[in-house]
């Protein structure tokens, strides 16, 4: 989808009539929706600055323009492109990604990033270079046209208010990897970035790559097919066995059926911590993106697709497979049946609204069945962590009758994780009485667990220490302790403090999104939102002071929990109006949320209680 299309004669006259604003407005507004004003003053501003560069005769007036392009299997639009052809007569298009930004900073922990102020909130954002060339490589990959008709694309960035200086964080050597893939040009550039688009286009093409970039069909490239596959291959974190297999081939001959009979498919496929759904998830995103299936990887939790995403890279660059793994929250402006199949990992973190104020869109699982002719949803309702968390089989089934979808329910029953134990999960759900189970019992021999409780936390945290020889265990903790920003800048500064111990830990917020493989990350300690979704062999577990034990139950203190943490987001309100109803939620989630954190490990789990009569309660339910 185009939203403003001309030459760049008919682009010209519009900014000089001053009428290029209102008239990408009134195409955004029929086409898209509501937009921001500040959205609108940003086109204003960027479009002159383009009409400078573009004002010379070494740049035909009839090569096209195109502005705010919807970049394929994305809700992203590229800013501005120009169409024609090259010296040699051949389909040339340049991509320019426009900022409005004057300063930034480097960072230097994460692939491809800066931080910067936009709308007046500080955050981290991709650097102009690699948005840009991620937008190219995206068409690439997905546009069957732009493979059959050999059209070569060129991107760039343009930040026209950004004054550069000497050694200046914007071309820092971190970017220099993007940078030459696309330039970036900045304030009083108009003359060079002229330079770059002449370089490429001499000609008119009379807008038909335009044509047939617009109106291409979408499909993965043959290069991503392979450089898939051979990610995938011998990696032995992505191998499948039983009721996996039978749920994989299910989803095969589901996904081809939707494509035979365009008619919806929707697979829900029930199972509990440990049970390989995303092992198979990652599996059938290989198998149907090398069908030449236009197929996407969704969890609401961005630490599952960062690990995922470093583990398939190896030596490729991030790009090639980032678009592959999605958030929850971007399908509320997907195009119905945009996607063949879209695979929805802990389905059951699922919320209605999106966006960071949450007032985008309707259902999210509404908008996944809306935009995908098969969807996938793994779901275990029992990890359901955040007050925000509203997945579940029998909305999921609503939606799917709303679309006439045909609906297959399946379960993956085998345990892989805790040593094959389903003893254990069914020990732990008595214990922490989140359901009835006929697991009551003290902790069975064989069980073949390795579940440990301790009186100091510094052992417990040496054990892990002990059991990280290949970089496969981490200290976890419930989230009952506060975030201190100035932590991440002095690493002195601890969170997580238990004085009568002299125990002291970071969060793992200081670090990436890939904490959980990263090596490092060891000394520091993961909450529920960077380890639910993933696995390792031992975790040990520092349960706070929201989880008790007194007079002979367990007991859920939502008021213990740290204020950084969103899990509880809308508690105290819904408290002030039914007390009994927020607390009973609130429970479900503390319980939920230590279920999580004790069944990260394959091997082992060692807790740390910092109520001693839970500690207790834990000695007394293993021994009998």
């Amino acid at each position: 989808m185009i939203i403003y299309e001309a030459t760049k004669e008919e682009f010209m006259n519009d900014v000089t009539v001053d009428d290029i604003a209102k008239k990408i407005h009134d195409n955004y507004l029929q086409r898209v929706g509501k937009v921001a004003q500040g959205e609108i003053n940003a086109w204003n501003n960027s479009m002159n600055y383009m009409y400078k560069v573009l004002n010379t005769p070494i740049i035909p007036d009839d090569v096209g323009i195109a502005i705010e392009y919807k970049v394929p299997t994305t809700n992203r639009r590229i800013d501005f492109m120009l169409t024609g052809l090259n010296a040699q007569d051949q389909y040339s298009v340049v991509i320019i990604e426009l900022k409005q930004w004057s300063t930034l900073q480097v960072v230097e922990d994460a692939d491809g990033l800066v931080e910067t102020v936009v709308n007046k909130k500080l955050g981290r954002f991709p650097h102009p270079s690699q948005q840009a060339y991620a937008y190219a490589r995206l068409i690439t990959d997905y546009n069957e046209s732009v493979q059959d008709e050999g059209i070569s694309l060129y991107p760039c960035a343009y930040l026209h208010n950004y004054i550069q200086n000497d050694n200046d964080p914007l071309t820092h050597e971190v970017y220099h990897r993007y940078i030459s893939e696309a330039p970036v040009f900045t304030k009083g550039d108009a003359l060079k970035l002229r330079g770059f688009i002449s370089t490429y286009i001499k000609k008119s093409d009379r807008k038909k790559s335009l044509y047939l970039i617009e109106r291409g069909k979408i499909k993965p490239s043959k290069s991503l097919q392979d450089a898939l596959v051979k990610m995938l291959d011998g990696n032995e974190e992505f191998i499948m066995i039983d009721e996996q297999k039978v749920v994989y081939e299910t989803a095969i001959q589901m996904a081809h059926r939707a494509q035979a009979t365009n008619r919806k498919q929707v697979l829900i496929v029930e199972g509990g911590p440990g049970t390989g759904k995303s092992v198979l998830g990652i599996n059938l995103l290989v198998k149907l993106t090398s069908q030449e299936l236009v197929c996407q990887y969704i969890t609401k939790n961005s630490a599952p697709r960062e690990v995922y995403t470093k583990q398939l890279l190896q030596k490729h660059k991030k790009v090639v497979i980032q678009n592959l793994f999605k958030g929850s929250g971007v399908f509320y402006e997907a195009l119905p049946n945009e996607f063949d199949v879209l695979i929805v990992d802990e389905a059951h973190r699922l919320n209605e609204k999106s966006g960071l104020f949450k007032n985008k869109g309707e259902n999210q699982m509404m908008e996944i069945i809306r935009a995908a002719k098969f969807s996938i949803f793994f779901i275990d309702e029992y990890q359901k962590i955040s007050m925000q968390d509203v997945g579940n089989k029998d909305q999921i089934k609503h939606f799917a009758q709303l679309y006439n979808a045909e609906v297959v329910e399946m379960e993956l029953p085998s345990q892989f994780r805790c040593n094959g134990s389903d003893g254990y999960l069914a020990w732990l759900d008595d214990v922490l009485e989140i359901r009835s189970t006929a697991n009551t019992d003290p902790f069975a021999l064989d069980f073949e667990y390795d579940f440990k409780i301790f009186d100091d936390p510094n052992v417990l945290r040496q054990e892990i220490i002990n059991k990280n020889q290949n970089n496969k265990a981490r200290m976890l903790a419930g989230y009952c302790w506060d975030w201190k920003t100035e932590g991440k800048s002095n690493p002195t500064i601890h969170d997580i403090q238990l004085d009568e111990f002299g125990f002291s830990m970071s969060w793992n917020l200081n670090s990436t999104s890939t904490w959980a493989i990263d090596p490092e990350s060891i000394e520091q300690a993961g909450c529920i939102h960077t380890c639910q979704g993933l696995e390792f062999e031992y975790v040990g577990v520092i349960i706070g002071e929201d989880l008790r034990y007194e007079n002979g139950a367990i007991v859920t203190d939502p008021f213990k929990r740290a204020k950084t943490d969103k899990s509880l987001s809308g508690f105290k309100s819904l408290y002030k109006k039914n007390k009994e109803e927020a607390l009973r939620i609130a429970d479900q989630i503390i319980k939920n949320t230590y279920r999580t954190l004790m069944t990260r490990g394959m091997k082992g789990c060692y807790i740390y209680c910092v109520d001693p009569q839970l500690r207790n309660y834990f000695s007394r339910r293993m021994t009998g």
